[in-house]
């Protein structure tokens, strides 16, 4: 007979197996009213019991404590009395990376299922040149981020952060040429924070974050659906792609499901999922590399590029890696590879202030020929939306 309890941890599927068990008696009894293979069954129940065990839940091995989701069992230590009786348990947890990831992929299925296919199929740019890619790489755009003027030299929050980027967009989207394929290309660290706690994932270090995480993910959502809209108005084909950074490991991810499904009735619209710190796209002749920046430094790149995408590598004369993470301007050519990191649009906070960062803030395009590689470019400065201060420390924004 199987335990009822395991239930508590089993998927819609795996409960029905332990109903049919408990219904029927054994697994061969139950695996033929269902109508399926006995091994498939015994699996469903192996992995059942595994997950269970990292729960904390396995009786027959004396563990009851049951620790919550997303953390799992790191061990037990259980002292027994002279009869073999249990007088004291000690569980030690850890969280589990991939229940964590599992966990919001989960939630955001499930928050965009209603609005799936929502978005209306907008009418085709009559105008595209083919041989044309137009890159837009936004570097570490820290939504959530806050930073007070008068502490850190520039005021930053929620609202500022959808406003300049999206008038970054705009100014961009109307200046570069009307080529057939545009790129929206998030560098990582689209979110400040990962969760509720307003601290790192990895390191625990403490955040300035403006107001609630569930309020910065939905605005953060809303910037980037206005954002492909405006790619999608110039450009016969749109890609996105959004890296994970060191800020947003998961939220990142959670983010790209919530734009695919929203935009997933339109085809001329792609959002890739792969959740590979390294990303590639080849464009006849061009290779582009993309990754956040934090693992991997740029003297590295140019191997890990020939070494995961040898054949493309032949086939390009152009090949490129854009990444964030270091918040400022550096390109350094290497043999048959050109490195760049790229500027965030956001402000500093006031640690990063304290630590003396003074980078320039902008968002770029990108323009690739598929024969010629990178034939012009673009730029929008912060300067383009922050009004001058009126010398009273009274510095106004306009509308982009």
């Amino acid at each position: 007979m199987i335990d009822p309890g395991l239930k508590e941890f089993a998927t819609p599927r795996q409960a029905e197996y332990v109903d049919a068990i408990i219904a029927h008696g054994t697994g061969t009894k139950a695996a033929k009213a269902m109508g399926i293979d006995k091994a498939a069954l015994n699996r469903g129940i192996v992995a059942l019991k595994k997950k269970a065990a990292l729960h904390g839940y396995a009786p027959a091995y004396d563990m009851h404590k049951i620790v919550p989701a997303p953390f799992v069992v790191r061990g037990t230590s259980t002292l027994y009395d002279d009869l073999g009786n249990q007088k004291l348990q000690w569980v030690k947890t850890r969280l589990d990376d991939e229940q964590v990831e599992q966990a919001m992929r989960e939630f955001i299925d499930s928050l965009v299922e209603d609005v799936r296919g929502l978005a209306p199929v907008q009418p085709v740019p009559e105008v595209a040149y083919r041989d044309l890619l137009a890159v837009y790489p936004v570097g570490d755009p820290h939504f959530g981020l806050y930073s007070w003027r008068a502490e850190s030299g520039d005021d930053f929050d929620l609202s500022i952060a959808e406003q300049i980027t999206t008038a970054a967009i705009d100014r961009l989207v109307a200046s570069a040429p009307a080529a057939e394929t545009g790129l929206l290309l998030i560098l990582g660290d689209m979110f400040h924070t990962d969760y509720n706690q307003n601290r790192t994932l990895r390191s625990g270090n403490a955040l300035d974050v403006d107001t609630r995480w569930a309020k910065v993910m939905q605005v953060g959502l809303r910037a980037l659906v206005y954002s492909v809209k405006r790619l999608r108005s110039k450009h016969r084909q749109v890609m996105v792609k959004i890296l994970k950074g060191n800020h947003d490991e998961h939220s990142s991810f959670a983010i790209a499901l919530a734009l695919d499904a929203y935009f997933s009735a339109d085809r001329a619209i792609t959002v890739d999922l792969s959740p590979a710190e390294h990303w590639y796209y080849r464009f006849g002749q061009v290779l582009i590399g993309a990754t956040h920046g934090d693992k991997a430094k740029m003297p590295e790149l140019p191997g890990i590029m020939a070494c995961d995408r040898s054949d493309d590598w032949g086939k390009a004369s152009h090949r490129y890696w854009y990444q964030g993470h270091i918040h400022h301007d550096e390109v350094r050519e290497f043999p048959g590879c050109t490195v760049e990191a790229f500027r965030t649009l956001a402000a500093r906070d006031a640690w990063h202030s304290g630590e003396g960062y003074r980078a320039g803030r902008d968002m770029r395009c990108i323009v690739h020929h598929a024969i010629y590689g990178e034939v012009e470019r673009h730029r929008c400065d912060i300067a383009c939306w922050v009004m001058p201060d009126d010398g009273q420390g009274n510095g106004d924004t306009g509308d982009g």
